[in-house]
């Protein structure tokens, strides 16, 4: 009996929905998803392998999100040690310092928020919109 009220209670307090993360893989590919930005917001996680402070800013991205943040922008996640080329450019294009994690929300072809480390958050870069 006490299991079932373990796996209650650990279940209705974390949100376990799928985050529908995009690969972000070429600097090609973000130019894309800059030219996207005049359509739809385009949300970009860049997100270190390596660190802690990135895996848990990534469970807080995917805590927060929801079927309505799907709707309202596109969500893609640089793994930057692979892709590091494709951090520089972020950082070239949309005029970001590049921070590691970081989040950078594009629309309109620029970068309109970007946070990092602790101050990563869905919900804040959805109130940017």
């Amino acid at each position: 009996m006490k299991r079932n009220k373990f796996v209650r209670y650990f279940f209705s307090h974390f949100n376990f929905r799928k985050m529908d993360w995009k690969h972000l893989t070429s600097v090609e590919q973000l130019d894309d998803i800059i030219n996207a930005s005049n359509d739809k917001p385009q949300l970009l996680f860049k997100h270190s392998t390596r660190c802690s402070v990135s895996t848990f800013a990534k469970r807080i991205l995917t805590s927060e999100y929801s079927d309505e943040v799907g709707e309202k922008l596109d969500c893609y996640y640089l793994d930057l040690i692979s892709y590091r080329d494709v951090s520089n450019a972020i950082a070239d294009k949309l005029g970001v310092m590049h921070e590691s994690p970081q989040i950078v929300l594009v629309k309109d072809g620029k970068a309109i928020f970007d946070a990092s480390h602790s101050s990563i958050s869905l919900d804040a870069a959805v109130g940017q919109l």
